[in-house]
């Protein structure tokens, strides 16, 4: 990648994530990079999005439970 399409895509990057940041998304740099490569590889937005809602939901779900020990009790 030559030096100026780095820097625009830094920029883009840096754009994203500060409008991610106002929505308060929860989203850090480099999660919010690999989605946005996502949807530029042709994944559907709103796909990615509810992936995003169901890993969240799912992760929330599970670190509510309570663990067990290991012989039942």
């Amino acid at each position: 990648m030559d030096p100026l399409s780095a820097q625009n895509a830094k920029e883009s990057l840096d754009l994203a994530f500060h409008m991610s940041n106002f929505l308060n998304t929860g989203l850090d740099r480099h999660t919010l990079s690999i989605l946005i490569t996502l949807c530029e590889r042709g994944v559907n937005p709103e796909a990615v999005a509810t992936l995003v809602k169901e890993l969240r939901r799912e992760s929330a779900a599970f670190s509510q439970k309570p663990i067990q020990s290991q012989n039942g009790h």
